[in-house]
């Protein structure tokens, strides 16, 4: 297939910009992934499409707040850091602007909290930065630290909490699980006490996420690396969901990607801790997946692609057609989307 097959026209208006009062509140465009049937409801709607005996499995990951911006030590000048992931010990793989400020041995201060020294550049001009600091570095970048919110996101964050979800744990992530926004622990409360399980995953969200697709072949596209963590608790919650009848769940394409990457690579779930760049796309036979919880994603992107693959690719493209008819917000901040 082609990158083309996968755009939509979309209004800049669109654009969710800030989150909603209530995070449940949001939209939610309800699917049949057979006949391709859609219902308009809001999220707080949910547990009227879940059944006892299903089985919510959502990402935990937590989001540094990875933005953070330091003075070069011997001339003052301001340079702002957006940290990617942790190498070893006290040292980072950073974009940095301007990079030109930021040359092997430069030195920057970060507040007076930590202070930090350029030792390496490596591909596409991602820096090394290695930090000292008299505290834990999360807890300084609690203190410094801005979210790294996504490119077409223009408004400022008031609360950063809201780029959280209420169960995230591990942190690790440069952006947020987003389908998992939209719960509060209240919810979460109402869907346990229908007998309906929750059980988590941890994928730490790269900024690769964002990257667009280059290549005119789908194929042709190579997908960045995430680390993610499966544990026993989880896969034996999945066989015993399995067991009963149930339905597995996943909330978000970060956890869809977790448990098919495990089941594709060993042939069935096995608790592990590892790397992965599966990239789905139609037509992609799921081994684990009954059903997904997921937001609306940009024209093109390999998120877009992955829902095709669970969803039927026309009736994706449908749904979001009808999305944006119905004006929908959409991406980071926007409504949600349940494939059944």
């Amino acid at each position: 297939m082609k990158k083309s097959d996968f755009y939509y026209d979309l209004p800049e208006r669109l654009i969710a910009q800030t989150p909603l009062e209530r995070r449940d509140s949001s939209k939610m465009l309800v699917m049949n992934r057979v006949s391709g049937e859609i219902i308009h409801k809001h999220f707080f709607d949910i547990c009227d499409f879940l059944k006892e005996g299903d089985l919510l499995v959502m990402n935990d990951s937590r989001v540094i707040p990875a933005r953070i911006f330091g003075k070069k030590v011997d001339t003052g000048a301001e340079v702002e850091f957006l940290l990617l992931k942790q190498v070893e010990n006290d040292s980072w793989e950073t974009l940095v602007k301007p990079g030109k400020k930021a040359k092997i041995g430069a030195r920057f201060d970060f507040a007076g909290i930590m202070q930090g020294e350029i030792t390496d550049i490596i591909d596409e001009g991602i820096r090394i930065i290695r930090f000292e600091s008299e505290e834990n570095i999360y807890s300084a970048l609690d203190k410094i630290g801005q979210m790294p919110l996504p490119p077409y996101i223009t408004e400022k964050l008031e609360d950063k909490e809201r780029y959280q979800t209420v169960y995230s744990n591990e942190m690790g992530s440069a952006a947020a699980p987003t389908a998992g926004l939209h719960f509060t622990l209240e919810l979460l409360d109402k869907i346990k006490a229908m007998g309906v399980d929750t059980a988590y995953v941890t994928l730490h969200v790269g900024l690769g996420t964002f990257r667009p697709v280059k290549e005119d072949i789908i194929t042709d596209h190579k997908m960045h690396k995430e680390f993610y963590e499966l544990s026993q608790e989880t896969v034996d919650k999945i066989k015993a969901c399995k067991d009963r009848g149930g339905r597995v769940i996943a909330v978000g394409t970060t956890t869809c990607r977790t448990l098919e990457s495990v089941a594709a690579k060993y042939g069935e779930l096995k608790a592990t801790a590892e790397s992965t760049e599966i990239f789905i796309y139609p037509p992609y036979e799921f081994k684990v997946l009954d059903g997904l919880v997921t937001n609306f994603h940009l024209p093109e992107s390999t998120l877009i692609m992955l829902v095709s693959a669970f969803a039927g690719y026309e009736n994706t493209m449908n749904a979001y057609k009808i999305a944006v008819e119905n004006e929908y917000r959409f991406f980071s901040f926007g409504d949600s989307m349940l494939v059944l």
